[in-house]
């Protein structure tokens, strides 16, 4: 399964009666129904491991890209109505920001590391808190509660989980929590934000803005009104899209299917 495809619905499974093993690429699960495909005695893998640098790395891109105006500032440089850069062109600093991560996995771990060379200061929520020697090693601090770290944060960046628990994670009242001067920053799943909400918090300024790898749907129809909004940086999901990581992810799919095929235990199988 690449991007979501084939759906893996009952018409399919009961299509294919010697089907044993759903390899999917990346870390999401969420377009899978795992009790459907147990009940037809599929298993499943992913490959959760090999994306989280890229995807952290992807997180860093985007927040440096629209803190900075680069696309903006790009599209300026190679305009040809452009006759001078003014002045009063700014952008807004990353380094000593305070950087709040919704997600301290696997990703969300990686993007605190990455921003501690930054010299942010780092909050987070996660279902559990981190060990403390964890946190010493980003400097980052545990937030019980996601509305003192939307309240405190420059850069709220998404790195959960899609689950029922977090579709519209981030919605209305969240996006009203967040600093007038705050950028979202999704690199999880696009469902995690009410993107109704977010266009509104864009166009009356409740946040300065958006940077997003993901939404609903993707792409997005070409008249939404995000893609029109000069503070929002879209990218078309490619969180984990180098050659390397590519090429293990397909490589750690094979693998799971050879050893599902030959009743050997499935690396990385989703239980």
């Amino acid at each position: 399964v690449w991007y979501h495809k084939p759906a893996i619905n009952e018409e399919l499974l009961q299509s294919l009666p010697n089907l044993k093993v759903v390899a999917s690429a990346g870390v999401g699960i969420d377009h899978l129904d795992l009790k459907l495909l147990s009940s037809y005695g599929v298993k499943v893998s992913n490959t959760p491991f090999i994306v989280s640098t890229d995807t952290a790395d992807m997180g860093m891109a985007l927040m440096l890209a629209s803190s900075r105006r680069l696309v903006e500032g790009h599209e300026m440089a190679v305009s040809p109505d452009t006759e001078y850069f003014p002045v009063d062109w700014l952008g807004v600093e990353v380094s000593g920001a305070t950087l709040g991560i919704l997600g301290m996995g696997k990703i969300g771990y990686k993007v605190a590391e990455r921003a501690k060379a930054f010299e942010m200061k780092i909050l987070y929520h996660n279902r559990n808190q981190r060990k403390k020697e964890e946190e010493s090693a980003v400097g980052a601090v545990y937030c019980k509660k996601i509305d003192d770290l939307l309240q405190q944060s420059d850069f709220v960046l998404l790195a959960v989980t899609l689950t029922p628990q977090t579709h519209k994670l981030i919605g209305k009242r969240e996006l009203e929590l967040m600093k007038p001067t705050a950028t979202l920053i999704n690199i999880s799943r696009g469902l995690i934000v009410d993107q109704d909400a977010l266009v509104e918090a864009l166009q009356n300024k409740v946040i300065k803005a958006a940077a997003l790898d993901v939404t609903y749907p993707e792409p997005l129809p070409r008249d939404h009104p995000l893609l029109k909004l000069k503070n929002v940086i879209i990218t078309p999901h490619i969180g984990s899209a180098t050659k390397k990581t590519r090429w293990v992810m397909m490589e750690e799919m094979a693998e799971s299917i050879e050893a599902g095929l030959a009743g050997l235990p499935i690396p990385r199988e989703v239980l």
